[in-house]
């Protein structure tokens, strides 16, 4: 981040505005809706000040900037056309420890003004760091017509019981759970619609009956697609942000883990060759025992969790045990790889038939039905076979592929660092050397990988 999003609370404390005209105004209107003491400086003041000013809702001194002037201020912002002042203010106010915004100039700032959506008391800022103020107001325009005006009014509504609820709950997370049980039931559509004392009766209710046992713990087991955050299931990220713990493999990128809870406990369960942080074994175990302590745990995994993920492993250890488990889908590496990479994986007049095998290499060799993979009209998709590509692509040709068999290998897909190397059995291995591919990847093998030239799209 460049910049740490704050909310600031300026009730009642003063706050120094610089300039007169009308792009000052709107600073200073935003300033008073936070209910600030707003002081302006300038020698002379445009229309919508002048009014503020004759109505005592702002202080205003006729006057050029001086440092003398920059005493006992929350923050400071500055908004003349004259670069000088600007500059000054600048200067004094960082030498003061005073945030400052001087608008449109990012260097000249220590906080920056948010384009903000405004259901008080929930407020929504959002900020592209000062790079592209016209993608954040149409980003901005887009919430508000997602977000009713009515949940300012539910935030308040909740602000007002929430004594209650610690005093009827002791523990946090017996607190979070009533909460989240209540935000997910008709309490809501009541409080939006306008059913205050339906609203009001449900609550009581709601907090009367609840039994205060914290629900018995789960496991979801969620595929998190091949690497692209955009890819997720809706009901992915629905869980995601409710997991109290989160396991996860090492394919799950740091953009998907980003949209986890971010109070959640997060288990690092990755598998790399030759080192396995945690055997698979003690993973089933791990899930067994965290949600027989009552945790909501989010077991995640790249790609499709029943596709090469061993998710069928852990879930019937649950099952032994149990304990109550969700299964969501992903879009599996062959899946997602293909249709980024531009390579259909079966295609009329190709491809009739589509195999997944996993690479894995056993004392130095691979264990594949190879008769069954070297027929023709059938793509071939390989799932972790980087280090075995050679013996792969010799096996193939050893059991009647041509040599000359269209071959691709694809690094990172979905991501902005995809790579696709394409060859064909008998350099494909050596092309991949050359660009020094790196895991994770995916072959896929066959005569529709001569699309990818015409069908590549995505760059």
């Amino acid at each position: 981040m460049d910049f740490f999003p704050i909310f600031l609370n300026i009730r009642d404390r003063k706050c120094l505005v610089v300039g007169g005209g009308e792009i000052t105004a709107r600073k200073v209107e935003l300033l008073l809706k936070a209910n600030a003491l707003v002081t302006v400086i300038s020698p002379t003041l445009g229309e919508t000040l002048e009014a503020l000013s004759s109505q005592s809702q702002i202080s205003y001194i006729r006057d050029i900037f001086h440092p003398k002037y920059l005493t006992n201020y929350t923050l400071v912002i500055s908004a003349t056309n004259n670069h000088q002042v600007n500059q000054q203010v600048w200067e004094e106010a960082i030498k003061a420890n005073i945030p400052v915004n001087v608008v449109d100039n990012l260097s000249l700032c220590s906080f920056i003004m948010p384009a903000i959506i405004d259901r008080s008391p929930v407020v929504i800022a959002i900020s592209s760091s000062g790079k592209s103020p016209v993608l954040v107001r149409m980003l901005r325009t887009r919430l508000e017509t997602l977000i009713p005006s009515a949940y300012g009014k539910l935030a308040q509504y909740l602000g007002e019981f929430r004594d209650l609820v610690k005093q009827h709950f002791t523990l946090p997370e017996q607190r979070r759970f009533f909460w989240e049980k209540l935000l997910q039931s008709p309490f809501v559509e009541m409080v939006l619609s306008g059913k205050d004392q339906a609203a009001q009766h449900y609550f009581i209710k709601s907090i009367e009956n609840d039994p205060k046992d914290l629900p018995q713990g789960e496991v979801y087991l969620v595929g998190a697609g091949p690497g692209n955050p955009d890819l997720l299931t809706l009901r992915a990220l629905q869980l995601m942000q409710q997991a109290d713990v989160i396991v996860y493999d090492r394919l799950v990128s740091k953009s998907i883990m980003d949209l986890t809870r971010r109070d959640a406990t997060r288990i690092y369960a990755g598998k790399e060759r030759n080192n396995h942080t945690l055997s698979q074994e003690s993973i089933n175990e791990l899930l067994v025992r965290l949600a027989k302590d009552g945790k909501r745990v989010l077991r995640l995994k790249g790609g499709d969790p029943f596709i090469f993920g061993r998710g069928g492993e852990e879930i019937e250890t649950l099952s032994e045990h149990r304990i109550p488990f969700q299964v969501v889908p992903g879009i599996t590496a062959a899946s997602g790889v293909a249709s980024y990479a531009g390579i259909p994986l079966t295609h009329r007049d190709y491809a009739q038939s589509c195999t997944f095998v996993a690479g894995h290499l056993k004392h130095n060799s691979l264990d594949l039905d190879w008769d069954t993979l070297a027929r023709p009209q059938q793509t071939i998709v390989v799932y972790m076979g980087l280090l075995g590509l050679p013996i792969l692509c010799e096996q193939l040709i050893a059991h009647g592929l041509p040599a000359t068999t269209p071959a691709a290998i694809v690094q990172q897909a979905t991501t902005n660092n995809q790579r696709v190397v394409i060859g064909s059995l008998d350099t494909l291995p050596s092309l991949a050397m050359n660009a020094h591919i790196v895991p994770p990847t995916l072959i896929i093998i066959g005569e529709v990988v001569k699309l990818h030239q015409k069908l590549m799209w995505y760059k």
